[in-house]
């Protein structure tokens, strides 16, 4: 038997499979986009530290990805049976189906946005906290931008899937394709043309939408995007307008004033194993001191607890004369991250924002704490970039930058909150050999300034060359705080003075000086 291909035609000028289009598109839609709200709030919980959380979002889940839509849409549209004054509601199908749809596509929406949050390193959230935002701002300005583009390509998915369930909807009597289908083809039997034809709707619904998701997967795909470098008479022309910003506003500390930095007792503890004991260190304003030492000494962490990306399990931190830190502090108090915000930190892995240019990453921050004038911002982030030499590359996307350039802006994105103190996690220990040169000059001319740094290194001739104190640390102690000169020129070194010097690579230099002496 031939298939009738004039009736087949004339179904698409049908005003009801019109209408049915409509209706297809509204309640797969709606159902996607609540969906995607909800399981967004359902993800946040399961990632939760409140186990009560975590196991309501695990449970609803469990239970909305194993019940059939099928079976869901008929029980919820037939509660009015068991709560009567649903009746009114439930009793309409549209919002039945929606219902039920947006039961069933929570659940998996919330597994696709889980799947986006964890892939969202850890390294951003921490960038985020030691710029002093908040826990909300982390999430609306680094986690959910990013966890979006990685999820985008699965929830497009999901809205294909949404829009191909509508057809169950046809269990509970509403007009959607599938159903106005069955009632053409149950009076005149031309079931294979009007199938035909419904199968076309949904392959045009979805050719259109998934058209418009794959363009807006493009604008959103950062590695197609060209890097945008300025030419020299466009940097010319930015450098006449800025008032280039000083790195550092102070210059050194001032008679009687406080100590920059006081961490009192400090006791760092990962379970059992203690990885800082007992740790006192004085830092003026303008000092730089070096933290050296053997992998796994403790270095890494002793930076951290300053700014509370670590917590301490007893002592005291003190900023400039005042209460910062002490054991048991939630981080994320408003006024613990009020110190945070005097606190600039440079990561080892740079921990750019990738979602953002570089004159973004930049102005992140400022914006957010509402530094100043949006304008005025803007001009010293971009005076912030030419410090650097990165002028050019203001536009650019971080995976468009080599390491040390990224590096490089990552210490002007520090910069932009006009910090007292800088914290450097080994800042060359991730480049090339021919890369580290640029990041150590920064460093060295925010010396020159007055900066107060801690740095870690394993970059010895540095340690030496611009630092006002070496800190050497092992097994969580530390074992010597000295200058550069009493490393080079001390006679008669005690037995910790000669395995530092050893360590540092000095040991025969010492030794002649020793002998000479």
């Amino acid at each position: 038997m031939e298939l009738n291909w004039t009736y087949f035609f004339s179904l698409f000028s049908m005003a009801m499979f019109w209408r049915a289009v409509v209706t297809v598109v509204e309640l797969g839609t709606l159902s996607w986009l609540i969906g995607l709200g909800l399981g967004f709030g359902v993800a946040s919980a399961e990632l939760s530290s409140l186990t009560v959380l975590r196991y309501v979002a695990k449970v609803y889940v469990w239970f909305f990805r194993s019940v059939p839509l099928l079976v869901l849409l008929v029980f919820v549209f037939n509660m009015p049976q068991i709560f009567p004054s649903a009746g009114p509601l439930l009793a309409i199908p549209f919002i039945s189906g929606l219902i039920s749809l947006v039961l069933t596509e929570t659940a998996y929406m919330a597994e696709i946005h889980r799947g986006g949050l964890i892939s969202v390193s850890k390294g951003q959230r921490e960038a985020g906290r030691a710029l002093g935002l908040g826990f909300l701002g982390i999430q609306a300005r680094i986690v959910v931008p990013q966890a979006f583009r990685i999820s985008l390509p699965t929830l497009v998915n999901e809205y294909v899937t949404v829009i191909k369930l509508t057809s169950l909807v046809s269990v509970i009597s509403l007009p959607e394709l599938l159903m106005t289908g069955q009632r053409l083809y149950s009076q005149n039997f031309l079931v294979m043309e009007t199938l035909l034809a419904v199968a076309v709707y949904y392959v045009l619904i979805v050719s259109v939408f998934g058209a418009a998701f794959h363009w807006l997967e493009r604008r959103l795909d950062l590695q197609r995007r060209q890097p945008s470098t300025l030419d020299d008479s466009r940097c010319a022309q930015l450098r006449a307008s800025l008032a280039t910003p000083a790195l550092v506003h102070a210059s050194g500390p001032e008679p009687g004033a406080p100590l920059a930095l006081e961490m009192c007792n400090i006791t760092k503890r990962y379970g059992e194993h203690t990885v800082l004991d007992d740790i006192h260190l004085r830092v003026a304003a303008g000092d730089v001191i070096c933290l050296i030492g053997p992998s796994g000494s403790g270095k890494t962490s002793l930076i951290r607890t300053i700014n509370a990306l670590e917590p301490i399990q007893t002592g005291e931190i003190i900023l400039f004369g005042e209460s910062y830190l002490k054991a048991g502090d939630n981080p994320h108090d408003r006024s613990v991250r009020a110190g945070v915000r005097r606190i600039g930190m440079v990561f080892q892995n740079f921990n750019l924002f990738p979602h953002l240019t570089v004159l973004d990453n930049i102005l992140m921050a400022p914006h957010y704490h509402r530094a100043a004038d949006p304008a005025q911002m803007r001009d010293v982030a971009l005076g912030l970039l030419d410090k650097v030499g990165l002028l050019a590359h203001a536009y650019k996307y971080p995976h468009q930058l080599s390491g040390g350039q990224q590096q490089r802006v990552a210490i002007a994105r520090a910069l932009a909150l006009q910090p007292d103190i800088m914290l450097f996690d080994e800042p060359t220990s991730a480049l090339d050999p021919e890369l580290v040169g640029d990041v150590l000059k920064v460093i060295q001319s925010l010396a020159k300034e007055g900066m107060t740094m801690l740095i870690v290194t394993h970059e010895m001739e540095f340690a030496l060359n611009i630092s006002d104190r070496v800190v050497f640390m092992e097994g969580g102690h530390l074992k010597l705080d000295v200058s550069p000169e009493v490393l080079r020129s001390q006679p008669n070194p005690n037995e910790i003075l000669q395995r530092v010097r050893k360590f540092m690579g000095l040991s025969s230099a010492a030794d002649s000086t020793g002998g000479q002496a």
